[in-house]
């Protein structure tokens, strides 16, 4: 009988993670205390962009990822919500555009000046209004420069074209709250999970759902795709509610490939898919710990590799992009830990342990830049492209000297699928409320005079009328 070892050969078996020295970390920052399953956490090789803790509307910070330690209480935010802040996301391709979303049912595109804010930021370059209630989730396409999806209370997700700065597409086949977006390579398939607990993959541009899932046995919270696999991850609860992730095969959802469960804890936990190292990381919110495993194409598919511990719990993680990594400590994932008991955000380093001091090939294949494959009209317009591929040996040099701009817009409806989306946006403050009571409050007085006006015109003319026919005939006698 031949024997087969419990484990695999791998590069990545010792994969460690490395915590920041103090002086290298965040500190001061008030993190929001909202209970909304989200990151509220963003960086790219830039800034770092945290959602705070506000009163009167809501706000996040911008802090050039280079100005570590602690942090000015009075340092300059950006704070232009009427509501609680929900989620944050860089643009891919401009390492200075921020998209953000809000109670408020709006989403806004943010400009940050080079160095960092010096002033509260409180007017938006972009401001996107569409749904009808609060917006929890956007997402950039991970190929086009000027597409972004929103999903919001409302069940639906608008598709923006941010060239026009209005929405262009909405998808309305879910029947409850979005909780997760997940992009192929290319962006031709979207991936999402609902509190309806199915799992769906849609084709965006057309809306149509090409597969969906309802597994009694494992109940879907968020997804992610990984990389070319034609795989999806989900992570989820067990029907004895224990912490589980299931494998899929993205064109036939009728069951899963492989389910492991975790733990029993009641975290929700996340899933990050490293598509270069084919690592998946898993990150429970409130847990201390990360998991790691690798992907692979045949069985056992997920092989567990480590976990990174740690004592303080985690509120969420931002990820750092892979043009942004030390290439020359062999750094091949970066998490930014949100510790909100201690105000602290505390970069996690994920390392491969390399005597070697020269530069790793193996490690880093050409991986996803900074430059856009397709406008957002060739996209629209039906055409997929896989990503701009970028190498990390030379370091980062930023090749995109592209520059985005806002487009100038009339004031108008916005009609998708026939049907004018701004119509039903509520007031976003109380003053606003008011201020549209009063102003229908006239309307109706202006349409009752002219009503009373035209009734009092009519009687006239219809005695003027009588007394002419009253007239002709006596006329005629005579």
């Amino acid at each position: 009988m031949s024997w087969r070892p419990t484990y695999r050969s791998s590069k990545f078996r010792n994969v460690y993670g490395k915590v920041a020295n103090r002086e290298h970390c965040f500190d001061g920052i008030p993190i929001t205390k909202n209970v909304h399953d989200n990151h509220f956490c963003a960086v790219n090789a830039k800034f770092l962009a945290i959602v705070t803790e506000s009163a009167g509307g809501g706000s996040f910070i911008v802090i050039p990822v280079s100005q570590a330690g602690r942090i000015d209480p009075h340092h300059p935010k950006v704070c232009g919500h009427q509501g609680n802040v929900l989620d944050i996301k860089w643009n891919p391709f401009f390492e200075n555009i921020i998209a953000s979303c809000s109670e408020d049912s709006s989403v806004r595109v943010w400009e940050i000046p080079e160095g960092g804010l010096r002033r509260n930021m409180t007017e938006a370059m972009m401001e996107l209004y569409g749904h009808s209630r609060r917006v929890g989730l956007i997402e950039w396409h991970p190929t086009s420069s000027g597409i972004l999806f929103s999903a919001g209370y409302d069940y639906k997700i608008l598709i923006w074209n941010l060239e026009i700065g209005e929405p262009v597409k909405m998808i309305d086949c879910h029947s409850d709250v979005i909780v997760c977006m997940s992009f192929n390579t290319d962006g031709s398939l979207l991936a999402t999970s609902c509190k309806d607990r199915k799992l769906r993959v849609i084709e965006p541009r057309s809306g149509r759902v090409l597969q969906h899932a309802s597994c009694k046995n494992h109940r879907v919270n968020r997804v992610v795709f990984l990389g070319n696999m034609k795989r999806l991850l989900t992570t989820g609860v067990s029907r004895w509610n224990t912490r589980q992730i299931a494998l899929w095969d993205q064109e036939d959802l009728s069951m899963p490939m492989v389910e492991e469960e975790i733990d029993g804890l009641s975290g929700l936990l996340f899933p990050f898919y490293d598509a270069d190292t084919h690592m998946l990381y898993l990150a429970g919110k409130g847990d201390g710990n990360i998991r790691y495993y690798e992907i692979t194409t045949e069985k056992p598919y997920l092989q567990y590799l480590m976990e990174f511990r740690s004592p303080a719990p985690q509120k969420g993680l931002g990820v750092m992009p892979k043009h942004g990594l030390d290439v020359t400590a062999c750094e091949v994932f970066r998490f930014y830990k949100l510790v909100t008991l201690k105000g602290l955000i505390e970069p996690i380093s994920m390392i491969v342990p390399r005597r070697s001091e020269t530069y790793q090939e193996d490690i880093y294949p050409m991986t996803a830049g900074t430059e856009p494959a397709l406008s957002a009209n060739d996209w629209l317009s039906g055409i997929n492209r896989d990503p701009v591929l970028m190498s990390l040996k030379k370091g980062y040099q930023k090749p995109n000297q592209l520059v985005f701009k806002a487009p100038v817009k009339e004031k108008k409806g916005v009609v998708v699928n026939g049907i004018d989306l701004l119509e039903n946006v509520p007031p976003r403050t109380e003053n606003e409320l008011l201020r549209m009571f009063f102003r229908q409050q006239e309307e109706l007085r202006k349409l009752k005079e002219e009503l009373n006006t035209k009734d009092v015109k009519i009687r006239q003319l219809e005695l003027e009328l009588n007394n002419l026919r009253n007239v002709s005939p006596i006329g005629n006698n005579v």
